[in-house]
């Protein structure tokens, strides 16, 4: 009990048991025990937080960084200063929207080499799965990232094209060969349309319910014919919930996250012209939503992640038909998702296992997710009482620009700590290498 390097106690940690009073004592970079909360412990520092919240740093298995090459949108030292001022202590860069995509092991040494030393957190990396591709998986793989990213309709960039029915199949008999996990954008392109108009139910119109389980019904399928573990990534429509129950039911290795934006944000709410809320899938109705979070209650959907995927301004324009589909919302996740569950009756630990534990077990991260022994100290200072609203332009991705400006979240980051050290601007972060 003693020579710790750091203590910190709360009234209200939460570990992978539930909420409880307790100290947690770090030494070096690392968890090595949790006390009660009033044990005399002998630390260099000890901050006692009383009632406010520690949470263990989460972990954003969704982000779409772009760097190198759109690196204008978006880049590893701004998003990972988002990411820490929201508790997000660990993201999964996304293969795409990076010139080149994460396709093969050059593209990825160039993407390691962009990361360098810039990260305020820490960052893995998920490859791509595109056309013609597939011997580029098991080298990707070797060399470190934490599964592939595949889309079934157009990503909208031209050099991450969809995979069809057979080539995903292909890629999903290599993938299952050597235990990994393929993520999915789940849209059926031949239920897809063009919006007919600017507005955006013309818009939402275009991207039907029927579009999103039409998809996750064939990646469900070829699961079963394959053997692979897959993941429906940013489930937007509860008719996909009862085919991912079927699935999970009968045991098949099929997983499924939602987003923020689907579980705080509803149609009836976009007002006209405001493209900040164009993504997609698309936010769809108060009712879909209410269905999402009975997903989230029941486990079909085990993982809360951003698909922060923010561009400039210039691309958010000029309506719903032409803009630039993505939310940013990194540095606001565990704020907007902790207003809706506390009014619902969830508690924070809840929040954690969708935010924390389990991305970081879909993504194979060890030492991540979770306040217990053995595991990292990325810890957070959570104030879950504070309220206040968004203002834009205090948010630190390189373009304020969120749907969530003006409205009132309820919580706050008070302290961010990346493995026992506080984040303070300097880039201590370190990129994470899957299994080799």
């Amino acid at each position: 009990m003693t020579g710790f390097d750091l203590v910190v106690r709360s009234r209200r940690t939460v570990t992978p048991e539930g909420e409880r009073a307790a100290a947690v004592a770090v030494r070096g970079e690392k968890i090595v025990a949790l006390y009660d909360h009033a044990a005399p412990l002998d630390a260099a520092e000890d901050i006692d937080l009383r009632d406010l919240a520690l949470l263990p740093g989460l972990v954003d298995t969704h982000v779409h960084v772009n760097e190198p090459g759109r690196t204008h949108w978006e880049g590893f030292a701004s998003a990972t200063r988002a990411a820490a001022a929201g508790g997000v202590t660990t993201i999964l860069d996304m293969p795409l929207n990076s010139l080149p995509p994460t396709v093969n092991v050059g593209a990825f040494e160039a993407k390691l080499r962009a990361a360098a030393g810039q990260c305020q957190v820490d960052v893995g990396f998920w490859g791509g799965a595109v056309p013609g591709n597939v011997k580029e998986l098991a080298p990707l793989r070797e060399r470190g990232v934490h599964g592939f990213k595949c889309f079934m309709s157009p990503s909208g960039v031209e050099e991450f094209p969809p995979l069809s029915v057979s080539e995903a199949r292909r890629a999903l008999v290599v993938i299952a060969g050597f235990g990994g996990v393929m993520v999915v954008h789940a849209e059926d392109p031949a239920l897809l349309g063009e919006p007919s108009g600017p507005t955006y139910r013309e818009f939402l119109d275009s991207r039907p319910d029927k579009a999103e389980r039409s998809a996750v019904e064939q990646v469900v399928r070829l699961a079963g014919e394959t053997g692979a573990r897959v993941h429906i990534l940013h489930v937007s429509s509860a008719a996909c919930l009862d085919v991912l129950e079927e699935a999970q039911a009968r045991g098949a290795a099929v997983t499924a996250e939602t987003c923020p934006h689907y579980l705080t944000l509803a149609a009836e709410q976009v007002p006209d012209g405001e493209t900040a809320y164009k993504c997609c899938p698309p936010i769809r109705s108060e009712a879909n939503r209410d269905l999402l979070w009975d997903g989230l209650r029941r486990g079909v959907l085990s993982c809360v992640v951003s698909d922060h995927s923010p561009s400039p301004a210039e691309l958010k324009a000029p309506d719903f038909a032409a803009a630039w589909g993505g939310i940013a919302s990194l540095q606001l996740g565990l704020r907007a998702v902790w207003t809706e569950a506390s009014r619902r009756g969830f508690g924070l630990a809840d929040v954690v296992r969708w935010m924390s534990a389990n991305p970081a077990a879909l993504a194979e991260i060890s030492g991540k997710g979770s306040i217990k022994p053995g595991n990292d100290a990325d810890l957070v200072a959570f104030d879950p009482v504070a309220t206040g609203p968004v203002d834009a332009a205090l948010l630190h991705h390189r373009h304020p620009v969120t749907p969530y400006h003006g409205r009132t979240l309820k919580g706050a980051v008070l302290t961010t700590w990346l493995r026992g050290r506080p984040v303070d601007g300097e880039p201590c972060g370190r990129l994470l290498l899957g299994e080799q």
